[in-house]
């Protein structure tokens, strides 16, 4: 298999031939407030900083990363409080002509027939190949943690600091990017908000609420807030900023 990146800049016909957002992503996660507004103009303004892995034999995209250009300071006080936030300023940023010297990394998706192949360590290469082509220092990523779900009641403070016995990050996402040089940043609790009607709600994570309250529900990384009476269900995503170090 010979596996290689091409931006949608450089192959716009790829775009449409990515994995499937619904066969990555839990059916909540494609609702999201703030993120689905930004994430169009993402994708369409800036072709040049999406990309695919393309496996040329078998004509067919494997893997796909989303990401965006930031000026960033290289203080992680002043990195944005959010998933949400680096989204806007992102596309703002590029539109108003600002100078970037960061690469934010926003998704990383994988075919799910193509998963156990390393794809994911060679999106993130891909990232640090992006990023030297467009002559930016530093890469970030506003990290979901892949076993945050597990214990969605444990605050993300504490749940980014859990390592196993030998040393490493519990979060198998995070221990990845670990492993590539990146070092754990700041804590993240309000990344993503995703709101919706109660009936929205029970729609997408396939169950009732009959009252108002928090919930846990399947593959959510925090409990759910419900109130039956505004018929407003909300949830605030948390993430963790991942710091990789500078380029050479």
């Amino acid at each position: 298999m010979t596996v290689c990146l091409h931006t949608w800049g450089e192959r716009p016909d790829l775009a449409e031939r990515g994995p499937a957002s619904a066969a990555v992503w839990p059916e909540y996660n494609l609702h999201a407030d703030v993120f689905d507004h930004w994430w169009d103009p993402l994708v369409n303004e800036l072709p040049e900083y999406q990309f695919a892995l393309y496996d040329d034999a078998a004509d067919v995209v494997l893997a796909e990363a989303h990401t965006g250009p930031l000026t960033w300071s290289g203080d992680d006080r002043s990195l944005p409080d959010g998933i949400d936030a680096a989204l806007e300023l992102a596309v703002r940023g590029h539109r108003a002509g600002s100078a970037a010297d960061t690469l934010c990394a926003f998704a990383a998706e994988v075919d799910p027939d193509a998963r156990r192949r390393g794809l994911a360590a060679e999106l993130l290469g891909g990232m640090r190949e992006l990023a030297r082509r467009q002559g930016l220092q530093r890469i970030v990523a506003p990290v979901r943690p892949s076993w945050k779900e597990r214990y969605p009641l444990a605050p993300i403070e504490r749940y980014i600091t859990w390592r196993r016995a030998d040393g490493q990050l519990l979060d198998p996402w995070m221990r990845l990017h670990e492993r590539l040089g990146a070092r754990v940043a700041t804590a993240l609790p309000s990344s993503m908000l995703i709101s919706g009607s109660v009936g929205e709600w029970e729609t997408w994570i396939g169950f009732p609420l009959p009252e108002s309250g928090a919930y846990v529900f399947p593959r959510g990384l925090a409990p759910l807030t419900v109130d039956r009476e505004g018929d407003l269900a909300t949830y605030w995503e948390p993430n963790v900023w991942m710091v990789h170090p500078d380029l050479p």
